[in-house]
């Protein structure tokens, strides 16, 4: 057997796996309740993760979950949940604060884009970080955990919606400028988190916190509402520059048709990371990106439907495209109340069974 291709920027073991739960599942299965102070709140943010890593013992302890669960930890971020809300604030979003909910980003309603990076960290939402930061900071001596960021047409739109995407053909140097603004506020934020914590996206997905250095993941969930050429004119470089400064980098893409821009990622000679949504074709995107690690995303809404074996058989045929175990891993992200525990007990003996089958262990 020929051994497997590694990429030298990601040290993992073979299919790393990892699940988050929605806000519901904690309120339903845990009564946490997801308020301002959840965020915010020095005591509460140690006492709630605390207690989330309890939960996750006494539920999946067999798998590996809720090892910190004795730890005291000040966690800048909820890395227990899949929230992008900080930078709209931070921009001029009103955000609320369901209690069964991650935190709810409501539309600036610009009639164009504005940005100004400045005043972006005089805002209110920047002070509450900084609080929240010096009141475990003083207790603690440290910080650990990050914040998710999401990305530059994620902000873009929650801040002007549609506009931007006619904004793109009838006032594209407009929209290149007010990019370049979003994108020196993400900029700015994450590399002050990863200065303070060592991360900057295990809250965008809690798969990177299984990767040996930490993984910078750009959030580009709105990309499926782009054809692939607006996103070289508009986006792409972004991502060039940034998988130039921050290695590994990743790119979060988490609609259903990933594989719509494999050819054009794989020109990105350093993205070693990608997290690619449920319905995308695994094979064609690996054919494109040989080299690159594969975070393929289960669907958490129909995820309670597979029985079992279904679902065995699912995890098994995308792994299998895949083709790589030491450049692959499993997640299912936001899972509602209504999903079962054995359905979790099916992705981890999944995986760990495919550990033993497809290991290779020889680097290439």
């Amino acid at each position: 057997m020929m051994p497997f291709r590694r990429n030298p920027f990601i040290s993992c073991s073979p299919i790393p796996v990892d699940v988050v739960f929605h806000p519901s599942w904690w309120n339903r299965h845990a009564g946490i309740t997801f308020d301002e102070d959840f965020f915010y709140h020095p005591a509460k943010r140690v006492e709630t993760e605390k207690r989330m890593e309890q939960v996750l013992h006494d539920r999946f302890g067999r798998f590996g979950l809720g090892a910190d669960r004795h730890k005291d930890l000040p966690l800048t971020g909820a890395i227990h949940l899949a929230a992008g809300y900080i930078i709209q604030e931070m921009l001029g979003c009103k955000v609320e604060y369901p209690e069964d909910s991650s935190p709810r980003v409501i539309p600036a309603g610009m009639d164009k884009l504005s940005i100004d990076p400045a005043r972006a960290f005089e805002s209110k939402a920047f002070k509450k970080l900084l609080n929240l930061q010096e009141g475990l900071n003083t207790k603690y001596g440290y910080l650990t955990g990050d914040i998710n960021w999401s990305g530059v047409l994620n902000v873009a739109l929650d801040l002007s919606g549609q506009q931007v995407l006619t904004d793109m053909l009838t006032d594209p140097d407009r929209v290149r400028t007010q990019f370049r603004q979003i994108a020196e506020v993400i900029e700015r934020f994450a590399d002050g988190i990863g200065r303070l914590t060592g991360t900057t996206s295990v809250s965008v997905n809690r798969n990177v916190r299984h990767i040996g250095k930490p993984v910078f993941l750009h959030s580009e969930c709105s990309h499926v509402m782009i054809s692939t050429d607006q996103y070289e004119e508009f986006l792409m470089p972004f991502d060039l520059a940034w998988s130039r400064m921050h290695r590994p980098y990743g790119i979060h893409y988490c609609g259903s048709d990933p594989h719509r821009y494999a050819e054009v990622f794989s020109r990105i000679p350093g993205l070693d990371f990608l997290d690619l949504g449920w319905g995308g074709d695994v094979s064609l995107i690996r054919k494109y990106l040989p080299g690159t690690f594969l975070n393929i995303r289960l669907d958490p809404v129909t995820i309670k439907d597979y029985s079992d074996t279904e679902l065995a058989r699912t995890i098994t045929t995308l792994v299998e495209a895949s083709g790589n175990p030491w450049l692959t891993g499993i997640c299912c992200i936001n899972m509602d109340d209504t999903v079962p525990d054995s359905t979790i007990g099916t992705i981890f003996s999944t995986v760990r069974h495919l550990r033993t089958m497809m290991r290779d262990g020889s680097p290439a």
